[in-house]
Order: structure tokens, then C-alpha cells, then sequence
């Protein structure tokens, strides 16, 4: 399950390089990262529900 999940956010959301350079802006693309697929999750649990 953990290993599904890190692959969706390395292959289908770009986390597995970085795209600016320094520590800010690479903190900065993973938690929009995150942010997003749990943003995914929460809309297909939400429409499971309806």
C-alpha cells in the first residue's frame, strides 16, 4: 500500500526530481505534493459516498 503511494507521487505527480533548486523550493514541491494527492483521496471518498 505504502509502496503503491510513493509510486503515484514519484510517477504521476513528479516527486522523484526536483524542480528548483535549493532546500526551500524542494520542502515547497513536496508538500504540494502531498497536498495534492490527499486532495485526490478526499474527492474519491466523497464520491464514493454519493
Amino acid at each position: 500500500m505504502i509502496e503503491a503511494k510513493n509510486s503515484e507521487l514519484k510517477h504521476r505527480h513528479g516527486y522523484d526530481q526536483a524542480t528548483d533548486s535549493g532546500l526551500f523550493g524542494m520542502e515547497i514541491q513536496g508538500a504540494t505534493t502531498i497536498f495534492v494527492a490527499n486532495l485526490k483521496r478526499i474527492i474519491k471518498l466523497i464520491d464514493q459516498k454519493e
